[in-house]
């Protein structure tokens, strides 16, 4: 295939040879894998865009509790909080990226209809970053689908240099692989070069190198749901960097090696089993005991 890649590196060599944004080698490569025309390709982005955009929507109105009642209505509290940001450190761009990607996270709690982008357990980054960015640059939706094409390339880079399991790699793998998709995404739509969208992404990867994942009770809520929101800070942050030319020392496909190595050397205890971390504190063993688990040592 002319524009299949595996890395980072790959892709940068295609947008030099064919003059070419991130997220048109993505749809092409995207186009030739699947032998669909490239309306279709660009088709089915927009039906995800769609069905994210339908879960934030959702999400920012929303009261309703988990079934175990543990998460539920954040969402709309950071969101009522852009009626009045004078207590707030936050700007409209970041505090409703926020809101959005709790949205997200808390649709998901409540059994409704999401888009693992890349996961279920990282969907809030991505939707959160990319949709505030579009309605902060008051862009049309031709640029959030680019943002969303170059977030699909760069998760994609991820999935075949590591993992985006977090039962692989930990929360480095959901929630650190959906930052840097967001960064890079975000870093395109704000006119990034090939280059910086992935200095971007490998900032914000870097950030979450070694990050556990320890659900309380195995669930896809605590800390999952937070821990997105507060990604979506780690990736307009790592979009500002280089936008101010900063670039990162460690070349992104270094990053997913490292990644990769630490998902090796991370104890299983640590990766989504529930053994270790906040799954094991006082908190975490209650929520166990609801669900007919097995309590283990509190810390």
């Amino acid at each position: 295939m002319i524009y299949e890649f595996h890395t980072a590196e790959d892709v940068l060599k295609l947008t030099h040879q064919f003059k070419l944004p991130i997220s048109e080698i993505a749809k092409r490569y995207e186009g030739e894998r699947s032998g669909k025309s490239m309306v279709a390709v660009r088709n089915k982005m927009k039906q995800t865009r769609d069905v994210m955009y339908s879960a934030v929507k959702k999400g920012i109105k929303s009261t309703e509790k988990s079934p175990l009642k543990i998460t539920g209505g954040d969402a709309k509290k950071i969101y009522d909080s852009l009626k009045n940001l004078k207590d707030m450190m936050g700007n409209k761009l970041t505090v409703r990226a926020m809101a959005y990607a709790t949205a997200v996270g808390e649709q998901n709690a409540c059994m409704q209809r999401i888009v693992a982008f890349p996961t279920a357990g990282g969907s809030g980054v991505v939707p959160g970053v990319l949709f505030s960015a579009a309605e902060h640059f008051k862009a049309g939706k031709r640029k959030l689908i680019r943002g969303m094409f170059t977030a699909s390339a760069t998760g994609l880079i991820i999935a075949y240099g590591a993992t985006l399991s977090a039962a692989k790699g930990g929360c480095q793998a959901e929630v650190g692989a959906a930052v840097a998709m967001a960064a890079a995404g975000l870093t395109e739509m704000r006119g990034g070069t090939p280059k910086q969208c992935f200095d971007a992404a490998a900032i914000g990867l870097k950030s979450y190198l070694g990050l556990a994942c320890d659900p309380l009770g195995g669930l896809v809520e605590v800390p999952c749901i937070k821990r997105n929101a507060i990604g979506t800070q780690v990736a307009i942050g790592a979009s500002d960097m280089v936008m101010a030319k900063v670039i990162s020392f460690v070349p992104f496909d270094e990053v997913v090696q490292a990644m990769q190595n630490i998902a090796q050397i991370m104890s299983p205890k640590l990766r989504e089993t529930a053994l270790g971390g906040l799954a094991v504190t006082k908190t975490g063993n209650m929520i166990k005991q609801k669900l007919g688990l097995k309590i283990t040592t509190e810390l």
